[in-house]
């Protein structure tokens, strides 16, 4: 699809004065434009990174060697609960949600986002919930130490910082469910005239498909959380054996919400490489249709996989056997998709700058990790290495090198159209190529530990994992210096603009609106919508 628009930034005169942005502290915190927003989104995601990886550097110093060497086991689980809890909810979610900020009106043609005061609600909400939740540290007896996944019994049993990690995910929660109303509104409403669904950039794609998913399961987390809450509180006995309950509901009411939620991490990743993986192959994305169907897919399907996080529960075989063959059926849809990025790729021009280095390292790294999770969807392998560190490396490989390495991209992609100046190539490399040798380091001896039978979650171990435990923890502490490389010599000297400065559209084989105006996107974008030509039949990556 081709646009012609009357003026690049789509303003027929400058209006000189209105359109300068706000200045000072007003303009960060009563921010109304998607651009600031998305900003602030991923500005908080990547403290929030860096909170959660100091905590997973907790986890490996102790792990370095056998016996307790810096924290007692309840610290330690304390550790492992908070990382994952922050490093969910408040660094991978918010990252893509600051993502879609920024790209869907641009890749659109919007002028902003349909709910600008909510988008700034939705936003603002975060930081008391994240305050809690790290603050909970600091209650008595220290933050919940009942892992992510805040299974019952054990969050009956927790302090009072269980309370304050309830009423935070709560709100965490309602920032998800009206930031994705936000997104749904503005994809359906505010679409440039002659840009139809099936002529949208993937990355709106996902992110529409994503949007209804967190509508749909937020509520059940929510739901889940109180029921705790009243159990813990209210004389209820919903997870209480003593009182008739039972604690095996809520895994079910848990990952009922959260399998979706793994996809809910995912998908909005897919769209990012879709979009990079056309543009530096110089070639129209392979299958635009089955993308999206397959995209729906795999929203519907897992909603139907739930319990292969429960094969170890006393599972019947017919269940066992329903949910091994759902699980499998859901590698299908994601099968295209790699299929359909190897075939973009096939013979194209390819040219292999920073972005297109982490989108292929997605795929690869991605990959790895759909095939250890295969591996767990056979009930009767899952039963021998639940909650072992094979689980622990399979989710990490599909999260850490699934989400975060897309998230990467995207940042070295549409970089230089958010500050106006170019990366260096080189810091680009160095941060990818350390990333993912340090990745691979850490996590893919992890798969012969959980082999082994060591469990996740324990703070000790004997001796015969010393070595594989001794090589994760030195990957670990490289990974994460490779993030603090990245944010002091990649993103600080963007922000500040230093950097040659980037043209219009620096990669020669993107297309899309958002690269049809100036770099660095003016503050106002697209007051009046593109004139899309509606003859044209090539699609937006």
């Amino acid at each position: 699809m081709s646009a012609v628009l009357d003026h690049p930034s789509g303003h027929v005169h400058d209006h000189h004065d209105d359109h300068h942005a706000p200045t000072g502290w007003r303009r960060w915190v009563f921010a109304t434009n998607h651009k600031d927003i998305g900003t602030l989104y991923l500005l908080f995601s990547f403290t929030m990174l860096i909170i959660g990886g100091i905590l997973a550097l907790c986890i490996r110093a102790e792990l370095f060697q056998p016996g307790l060497q810096f924290f007692n086991p309840e610290q330690f689980n304390q550790f492992t609960t908070m990382h994952g809890l922050i490093m969910v909810f408040g660094a991978i979610m918010p990252a893509f949600v600051g993502f879609a900020n920024w790209m869907i009106p641009l890749q659109i043609g919007a002028s902003d986002m349909a709910f600008a005061r909510m988008n700034n609600f939705s936003f603002w909400l975060m930081i008391p919930a994240a305050l809690m939740l790290v603050g909970s540290f600091f209650m008595p007896g220290g933050a919940p130490a009942a892992g992510w996944t805040l299974y019952a019994p054990l969050t009956l049993q927790m302090g009072p910082s269980m309370d304050a990690g309830i009423f935070a995910m709560h709100i965490l929660g309602a920032s998800s469910i009206m930031g994705s109303i936000n997104i749904i509104v503005t994809i359906l409403n505010m679409r440039a005239p002659g840009m139809t669904l099936m002529k949208m950039p993937m990355f709106a794609w996902t992110w529409l498909i994503t949007a209804y998913l967190l509508i749909a399961v937020m509520p059940v987390l929510a739901g889940a959380i109180t029921m705790t809450l009243t159990d813990r509180h209210f004389g209820t006995s919903f997870f209480t054996p003593a009182g008739g309950g039972d604690p095996v509901m809520y895994q079910h009411i848990f990952w009922f919400f959260g399998h979706p939620e793994v996809y809910i991490m995912i998908l909005p990743a897919f769209g990012i490489v879709s979009q990079i993986v056309p543009a530096f192959a110089r070639k129209r994305l392979f299958g635009y249709a089955s993308m999206v169907y397959a995209t729906a897919s795999i929203a519907i399907l897992s909603f139907i996989v739930w319990a292969h996080h429960m094969f170890a529960t006393g599972m019947p075989v017919t269940g066992q056997l329903f949910f091994m063959y759902a699980t499998m059926l859901i590698a299908v849809p994601t099968g295209v998709k790699i299929f359909n990025w190897l075939a973009t790729m096939w013979r194209g021009s390819m040219t292999f700058e920073t972005p297109m280095l982490w989108a292929v390292g997605f795929i690869f790294v991605f990959t790895m990790g759909g095939f250890t999770g295969l591996i767990c969807a056979v009930a009767p392998v899952d039963i021998q290495i639940q909650d072992t560190y094979y689980v622990v490396a399979h989710f990490h490989y599909v999260l850490v090198a699934g989400s975060l390495y897309a998230l990467f991209a995207g940042v070295y992609y549409w970089g230089p159209k958010w500050t106006g100046v170019m990366y260096s190539e080189t810091r680009g490399r160095i941060h990818f190529w350390g990333s993912l040798i340090t990745f691979n380091l850490t996590f893919f001896p992890m798969h012969f530990l959980g082999l082994a039978g060591m469990p996740r979650r324990y703070a000790d171990y004997p001796m015969q994992f010393a070595d594989f435990n001794m090589v994760a923890s030195i990957g670990a502490f490289g990974f994460g210096l490779m993030q603090v490389y990245f944010f002091v010599f990649v993103v600080i000297p963007m922000m500040r603009g230093k950097g040659e400065k980037a043209p219009q559209n620096p990669w020669e084989g993107a297309e899309g609106l958002e690269w049809e105006v100036p770099s660095p996107a003016p503050f106002h974008t697209f007051e009046n919508p593109p004139k899309l030509d509606v003859t044209a039949t090539k699609v937006i990556g």
